[in-house]
C-alpha cells in the first residue's frame, strides 16, 4: 500500500496542475475535476485501481462511523502530497529494493554464525526454516483483520443507506447521526421518540468524552495503575518510551493528529498519539516515530522496522510534550527521545 502510495505521487510529480488541483480538491467532483487538468485523466486512472485494492481502508478503520478512502478520496491527498515533499522521485521503490537485499544478507550472516555453534548445522536448518517463515508468513496476520475490514465497510453502507431514509422522513437530521444509536433497531422500528433531542444529547456527551485522557493502565476493579519510566541509559530530561525499530536519527518534529491532515517535509519526523494501517502512507515521508501507545507487534512498529526507521513507542502525552518544529534525537535502540531544540516555527 505504501508503495503504491509513492508510485501515485510520482505520476502527480510530472503533472503540476494535477498538484494545484489536489490542494482544493473537493470529495463530491473529485474525479470529475480531474478530466479537466492536464494528467488528470492518467492520475484518476491509477488512484481508481489504487481505491478498488484500498479504499475500504481508513484511518481508525475498525470504527464503524469513519469514512472509508473510497467515500472520501481527500483523505489520502496529504499523503501523496507530503510524500511528494519529503521524498525523490522512485526513491520508494529503490529503498525497497534496498531493504530486500539487505535483509537477505542479514538472514545469511545470521546463519552463518548459527552453524559456527554446536550442532551447528542442524540448527542452522531450523534457523533457515524459521527465517523463511517469518519473513513469509508474517503478512497472514493483518488477514483477519483485512476481512474484518471488509465486513464493517459492507455494514456501514448499508446501514447508511438505512440513514438516509431516516433523513428523507426527517427523524433525523443529517445521515451519520444515526451512529449516535447503539438501539439501532428500535430506531429503525420508529420505537424511539424525540430522535433529534436525543441525538444533540448523545452530541454533546460525546464532545465531553472526547476531552478526556484515558489512562495506560486500568485494572477490572477500576484502579489506576500509574509507574514512573526508568531507563539508565536515557540522558536526564529525555523521554522515556519502549524501543520497537532500532536507530538513532535527528530531525524536526511534526506531530499528527489526524492522517489527512499531516504535512510531513522531507526530515522530519512523525509525533502521533498511534497509528493503525490507514496511517501508513505517512511512514514513507517520515524519518522516525514516535507514538503515544504502542509496544512491539503494534502496528506503528511492525511497519516502522518494514521501513527501516528508529521508532519508540509508549511515551504519554508525546504529542503535547513535543511541539511542532521542535529538534529531537530519536534513539530507536534504547528507548528515548530527546528534545535538543526549541521550534524552527510557530
Amino acid at each position: 500500500m505504501g508503495l503504491e502510495i509513492g508510485d501515485l505521487a510520482d505520476i502527480v510529480r510530472k503533472y503540476p496542475e494535477v498538484y494545484v488541483y489536489l490542494e482544493t480538491a473537493k470529495n463530491e467532483t473529485f474525479f470529475e475535476g480531474l478530466q479537466s487538468v492536464h494528467g488528470g485523466e492518467e492520475f484518476a486512472k491509477a488512484f481508481q485501481s489504487f481505491l478498488k485494492r484500498f479504499g475500504i481502508r481508513c484511518p481508525g478503520e475498525i470504527d464503524i462511523t469513519q469514512p472509508r478512502w473510497a467515500e472520501k478520496p481527500t483523505l489520502l491527498i496529504s499523503a501523496i502530497l507530503s510524500h511528494i515533499r519529503s521524498v525523490e522521485e522512485g526513491e520508494h521503490r529503490q529503498n525497497f529494493a534496498e531493504g530486500v537485499v539487505e535483509s537477505q544478507q542479514f538472514a545469511e550472516e545470521l546463519i552463518a554464525k548459527v552453524r559456527k555453534t554446536p550442532f551447528g548445522s542442524m540448527k542452522a536448518k531450523i534457523a533457515s526454516r524459521l527465517i523463511y517463515a517469518f519473513r513469509n508468513l508474517m503478512g497472514m496476520r493483518e488477514h483477519p483483520k483485512y476481512s474484518l475490514i471488509q465486513h464493517i465497510t459492507l455494514y456501514r453502507k448499508h446501514i447508511l443507506q438505512e440513514a438516509e431514509r431516516l433523513v428523507k422522513q426527517d427523524i433525523l437530521v443529517e445521515a451519520e447521526d444515526i451512529y449516535y444509536f447503539p438501539e439501532l433497531k428500535d430506531l429503525l422500528q420508529g420505537k424511539i421518540t424525540s430522535v433529534q433531542d436525543l441525538v444533540q444529547q448523545r452530541k454533546d456527551q460525546f464532545a465531553l468524552d472526547e476531552k478526556r485522557t484515558s489512562p495506560r493502565v486500568m485494572t477490572s476493579e477500576g484502579e489506576i495503575v500509574e509507574t514512573a519510566a526508568e531507563n539508565a541509559l536515557a540522558p536526564e530530561g529525555a523521554l522515556i518510551g519502549t524501543p520497537v525499530s532500532s536507530g538513532q536519527i535527528e530531525g524536526y518534529a511534526r506531530v499528527v493528529l489526524k492522517p489527512e491532515e499531516a504535512e510531513l517535509h522531507e526530515g522530519e519526523i512523525l509525533i502521533a498519539p498511534f497509528t493503525d494501517p490507514g496511517w501508513t502512507p505517512l511512514f514513507q515521508s517520515a524519518r522516525g516515530l514516535v507514538m503515544e501507545v504502542g509496544g512491539m507487534m503494534t502496528h506503528g512498529a511492525v511497519v516502522a522496522r518494514e521501513y527501516g526507521i528508529p521508532a519508540v513507542v509508549g511515551i504519554d502525552q508525546a504529542t503535547t510534550k513535543i511541539r511542532d518544529g521542535q529538534y529531537i534525537r530519536v534513539d530507536g535502540t534504547n528507548g528515548f527521545v530527546e528534545i535538543i531544540e526549541a521550534e524552527k516555527y510557530e
